[in-house]
């Protein structure tokens, strides 16, 4: 250990700093949802738990639906699971939700992101309504 330690150390190197996996997956569900043509996070069966939860009084919708994280001391891994919608071009549509995942997390954290990993599991059709949408399980 080089340079000053203790009470003549600065401040920002005083002590350690950790953040829970539900803190990233909150900030990368958020970041994924912004991206127009993310219709919905969360395979089948999360999405009809969480419509079953928002209809409870007083249950709302998790934002960590769908979002996977590893956190470690520099470098986080995030895994998501997404409903697009029809007429999005898939490629592109990751590409962006890339992007807005690694530059909030990296912002907000100071963490590394490695790798953000996609599953589109559905595709969500101009016709249908949120209430079939929600209610399939796949």
């Amino acid at each position: 250990m080089q340079g000053k330690a203790g009470a003549d150390a600065a401040a920002a190197t005083r002590g350690r700093t950790t953040i829970a996996d539900g803190v990233m997956e909150k900030i990368a569900g958020m970041a994924a949802r912004e991206v127009p043509g993310v219709h919905a996070l969360g395979g089948g069966f999360a999405r009809t738990i969480g419509a079953v939860r928002g209809m409870v009084p007083g249950g709302r919708a998790g934002v960590t639906r769908g979002v996977k994280v590893e956190v470690g001391e520099i470098q986080t891994a995030i895994d998501l699971a997404a409903v697009v919608e029809y007429g999005v071009a898939i490629a592109d549509l990751a590409a962006g939700v890339r992007e807005n995942v690694i530059a909030a997390v990296e912002r907000m954290t100071g963490l590394e992101v490695v790798e953000v990993n996609i599953a589109v599991n559905d595709v969500h059709l101009p016709d249908e309504d949120e209430t079939a949408t929600e209610g399939r399980v796949q």
